[in-house]
């Protein structure tokens, strides 16, 4: 099995800073770098990222955005991958169980993990206007939860923190 490197893939200032999130960045060096490090979690686990797979990533990277399988199932159709739903949602799974996609449970979309490979527990800050998603670091937030749970006995197994507001463009145009 591959070793796992991903330091030897340049960090993106706008993805990987929290406060960054929304503000403008060179997005394209941004999906590179998530697609190269999404690549190599695959290799390191001895999976294959197939084609419908990495144009899945792609298309969920392509924004910082969350995409409804079907959404992305149009594009993969207009693509030549197929247009059966199964095509989508096999792809989104894999991409979801590997920690390479996030399931946005909101908006029943999902949006590509901007850090792959990296163990965290992201809140997702979601606008509610033009529903561009940012991961922020969470472990605060649910080391309290946690706190707050086993006080009353209950022990957390998944928790999917989102938090829905205005990124800071579309406050300006409100």
């Amino acid at each position: 099995m591959a070793q796992l490197d991903l330091h030897s893939v340049d960090p993106c200032p706008g993805c990987a800073a929290p406060d960054l999130a929304f503000a403008p960045h060179d997005h394209a060096h941004c999906s590179s770098d998530a697609l190269q490090r999404a690549e190599a979690v695959i290799a390191a686990k001895g999976l294959r990222m197939t084609p419908v797979r990495r144009r899945t990533l792609e298309i969920l990277l392509e924004a910082h955005r969350a995409l409804g399988a079907y959404d992305v199932l149009t594009r993969l159709a207009a693509e030549g991958y197929g247009n059966q739903p199964p095509v989508a949602y096999r792809a989104l799974d894999f991409l979801e169980e590997q920690g390479l996609a996030h399931r946005i449970r909101r908006l029943n979309a999902f949006t590509a993990c901007m850090h792959p490979g990296e163990a965290h527990a992201p809140a997702f800050l979601i606008c509610r206007l033009c529903q561009a998603v940012a991961e922020a670091p969470a472990a605060p937030v649910l080391r309290a939860l946690e706190a707050a749970a086993g006080h009353t006995g209950f022990v957390i197994e998944r928790s999917n923190i989102e938090a829905v507001g205005l990124c800071p463009a579309c406050q300006v145009a409100a």
